[in-house]
């Protein structure tokens, strides 16, 4: 337990659950995003939490079991399987386990299995897909160290989120900065729809009101002559 990276404080975590993996990686430039591949097992499932990582070898996971008991509330699982797609990492006994314990997930950059018995579980699981193999429990792996998921750099410590439209990292040094972003792009977001709902409905009455162009459009797009 020691080795674990401390947790975030409960209102950035509370602040990162008001926000979405879009809005997070609009602050952050577009990017943050992990795999287009790394998705929640089933749909509707959302993760936030302090990251808590494993590195992996290739189709093995006694380094995975363990990173489990490490564990406690407020952390995410972040695990660096590779990419290996010829045998599952996680199943029903390992993630009930994970549940049990108190992480608020796991992240795999690999395959889990017992797909029925995860999209039941109502415990936030995100990977690369299924498949029936099982795992060695050989080793070696590490520990609480920095890895790579899904192309993406994850230290211990940083922010994960994650829903339907895959995960997010946000480096616990830029986390103030990309959840205020995140948070008037929110506001921007809303106000925006209200304008759109609004056009929409005084156009079936056949009295459009304005414009809905954005503000910015018409300056970006002077660029090329229109």
């Amino acid at each position: 337990m020691s080795n674990l990276a401390p947790l975030l404080s409960e209102e950035i975590i509370e602040r990162a659950k008001r926000l979405n993996t879009t809005l997070i990686s609009d602050a952050m430039g577009c990017t943050g995003s992990m795999d287009y591949k790394i998705k929640p097992v089933a749909p509707g499932m959302k993760v936030v939490g302090t990251a808590l990582t494993v590195s992996l070898r290739p189709g093995d996971n006694l380094f995975l079991h363990q990173a489990i008991y490490d564990g406690k509330e407020g952390y995410v699982l972040v695990a660096d399987g590779k990419g290996h797609t010829s045998n599952a990492y996680l199943g029903e006994l390992m993630a009930g386990a994970a549940k049990a314990i108190g992480l608020e997930g796991v992240i795999i950059d690999g395959l889990v299995r017992d797909k029925e018995t995860l999209s039941e579980l109502k415990f936030p699981i995100f990977s690369k897909g299924f498949i029936p193999n099982g795992p060695l429990k050989d080793g070696p792996g590490e520990l609480h160290k920095p890895i790579s998921c899904g192309g993406v750099s994850v230290i211990p410590g940083d922010l994960i989120i994650g829903d339907d439209d895959g995960v997010i990292v946000v480096p616990r040094d830029k986390i103030e900065v990309a959840l205020s972003k995140a948070e008037k792009k929110l506001d921007y977001e809303k106000t925006r729809i209200e304008t759109i709902t609004a056009y929409e409905t005084t156009r079936k009455q056949g009295k459009p009101e304005g414009s809905i162009e954005p503000p910015w459009l018409r300056e970006q797009i002077k660029a090329y002559g229109l």
